[in-house]
């Protein structure tokens, strides 16, 4: 497959990249910010992108969508990450909808999806990192399931209409059978949630679930074949936020070249000094090697390749190694400026740094492939 966008999507590009940089630049972000927003993102924009069909992108035509793929959800994705755009893009258009796709939950969540209505928030993760363990208990209840158990690290999982949990109906804390994923709705009885805001201003949760209710229809797939939806739900997720590092890190690259051309020392301009050049061309080429691991990631997804698991976790790391590289060479070359929080390459810093860390950092996606290869 070729490693380049085809006419349709590069003019998908052409009208995500017109209308983010429009209506969400990174003046959007520090906004929000400045005013403790305590929703962490704009309803009205959420809509806006609902307008635009974006929000349906991985949904078929069938279901009101616009029947799409993974690489035409990350061109949307690179355009929010370029210009800083808080939004639930990723864990809802693109994670909650490949969980459900195909389950009988789809008919529920999927039109409220496509119209900006709601909102969904992934509680996975229970530790520190992201980890493969899930511990939090669903037991049987009636005709349906008692949820017991803790969550952290739930983007927007304060504000969240629907909950994808998952939970163990069967065996221990590290076994990769016996996992069940549910969808749970905002108002279920014995959920709280606690709003933390993170290093790049966003916010996430942690979410306690003292004995909630729920029945049997919040299943999605099958009780203890959880791992088939959740498995969905993280090969699209940690995609989608490689695609989202890639427009942080281009939209780093691209503000510091363009510090370099305009910034002079002792009336030389300083993208003229070669030492300089080569750190710019180094971090180029960097990021174009993780631009084809991501787009390689996202065909494989698409045509449901053998090897999308692997190329997935390729493009993760490589994607968080080069957009460090990008926001810390950024720091750099803008200097003493760069540091002050008057300039926007600093936030670029700040929002790589979270999404390095969601569904899993570098080392983590090493250590995958590494143990995949029977290392």
């Amino acid at each position: 497959m070729p490693l380049y966008l085809d006419d349709d999507q590069t003019a998908l590009q052409d009208t995500i990249r017109d209308f983010v940089a429009t209506e969400a630049p990174v003046s959007h972000l520090r906004a929000l910010r400045d005013a403790d927003d305590p929703t962490g993102f704009s309803r009205d924009l959420w809509k806006q992108f609902a307008e635009m069909g974006f929000t349906g992108i991985l949904i078929g035509e069938d279901q009101g969508g616009l029947g799409m793929g993974h690489v035409e959800a990350g061109v949307v994705l690179e355009e929010i990450g370029r210009n800083l755009t808080p939004s639930p893009f990723l864990t809802t258009a693109v994670a909650a909808v490949a969980a459900l796709q195909g389950t009988a939950q789809a008919d529920r969540w999927f039109p409220g999806i496509v119209a900006g209505d709601t909102v969904a928030a992934l509680a996975i993760d229970e530790g520190a990192k992201h980890r493969d363990h899930i511990a939090m208990k669903a037991e049987r209840s009636g005709n349906g399931f008692k949820l017991t158990g803790a969550k952290q690290f739930v983007t927007h999982g304060h504000v969240a209409d629907l909950l994808i949990v998952a939970a163990r109906t069967a065996g221990a804390r590290g076994d990769a059978d016996g996992v069940t994923l549910f969808a749970v709705d905002k108002d279920a009885a014995g959920i709280s949630a606690e709003a933390e805001r993170l290093a790049d201003s966003s916010l996430a949760a942690r979410i306690a679930f003292d004995g909630v209710e729920v029945d049997a229809d919040a299943v999605i797939g099958e009780v203890d074949a959880g791992r088939a939806p959740l498995d969905r739900l993280l090969r699209a997720g940690r995609t989608g936020a490689s695609a989202e590092l890639l427009g942080v890190g281009g939209g780093a690259m691209d503000m510091t070249v363009g510090y370099l051309k305009q910034r002079k020392q002792f009336g030389t301009l300083i993208g003229s000094f070669q030492a300089l050049q080569h750190r710019a061309a180094h971090l180029y080429s960097d990021m174009e090697i993780a631009r084809a691991a991501v787009l390689k990631a996202q065909q494989q997804l698409d045509v449901g390749h053998a090897d999308a698991d692997a190329a997935v976790s390729v493009a993760k790391a490589m994607t968080a190694l080069a957009t460090t590289l990008s926001v810390q060479e950024g720091i750099q070359m803008h200097g003493g400026i760069g540091m002050t929080d008057e300039y926007d390459i600093g936030f670029y810093m700040k929002r790589a740094r979270a999404l390095a860390e969601m569904f899993g950092d570098a080392n983590f996606h090493a250590d995958r492939l590494a143990r995949a290869a029977g290392y």
